[in-house]
């Protein structure tokens, strides 16, 4: 019983912590307008290689994608052209602010098979059954409830569709300064322990990689 009682609390740590320290700079208008600077521009494309995650996601034109935890909208034209006028990219945030960023990004380059959808911290409220592909971009660290997000993808997702994660590691030096314990404290599960809990959760791992050299991780799941 000891053991049973051990191993139940080894097992809220590693997958039921909340993301303090990863969303203590969402909590105001102020503070998402901070953050906002650092999730758009030029800056970024060398960091996150976006036409190179697309093609590590197989995307084609006709799918339809969930761009979970949009932001400001980093990667809807790149997700925007890959799938066409025949695909969808569905822009998903629980920030009213972050998804007005999108919405006006969207707007100026005229990405007309672009929705937007307000989620919360529990559910991205995505239609059932409606996408071929979900992503997770730099975004499951900040998930407080993992387990009731991780349910809405997987109810969201096709028969056939595919969740992926594209996270940073939790050790040192993954988010820049190769001497920087930042990704320490802010992420919440290193790659293992961050499969572990989604294949809890109603997926199969498919494949794992690493995306960014010593800083990001690429895994793609399927449904069980």
């Amino acid at each position: 019983m000891k053991f049973l009682f051990a191993l139940t609390l080894s097992s809220v740590t590693v997958f039921g912590q909340a993301a303090a320290e990863a969303n203590a700079g969402y909590k105001t208008p102020e503070a998402r307008a901070t953050v906002a600077k650092t999730l758009s521009g030029e800056h970024r494309d060398s960091r996150q290689r976006p036409k190179a995650l697309v093609e590590a996601l197989g995307v084609k034109p006709g799918m339809k994608i969930g761009d979970v935890g949009t932001g400001v909208g980093y990667m809807l034209p790149f997700f925007s052209e890959a799938v066409g006028p025949s695909g969808k990219v569905v822009a998903e945030d629980i920030f009213p602010d972050f998804l007005g960023k999108a919405k006006d990004y969207a707007a100026k380059r005229s990405l007309a098979n672009v929705e937007f959808v307000l989620g919360d911290e529990k559910n991205p409220k995505l239609k059932t059954n409606s996408l071929d592909l979900a992503l997770v971009l730099d975004v499951y660290h900040h998930f407080d409830y993992p387990a009731d997000m991780l349910a809405a993808l997987h109810k969201a997702l096709k028969a056939d569709g595919r969740l992926a994660i594209c996270e940073y590691y939790k050790r040192v030096g993954a988010m820049g300064d190769p001497t920087s314990d930042r990704a320490v404290k802010h992420i919440r599960l290193d790659e293992a322990d961050a499969i572990r809990e989604i294949e809890a959760n109603g997926f199969k791992l498919v494949k794992s990689e690493e995306f960014n050299p010593k800083s990001q991780y690429l895994a793609v799941f399927e449904k069980k």
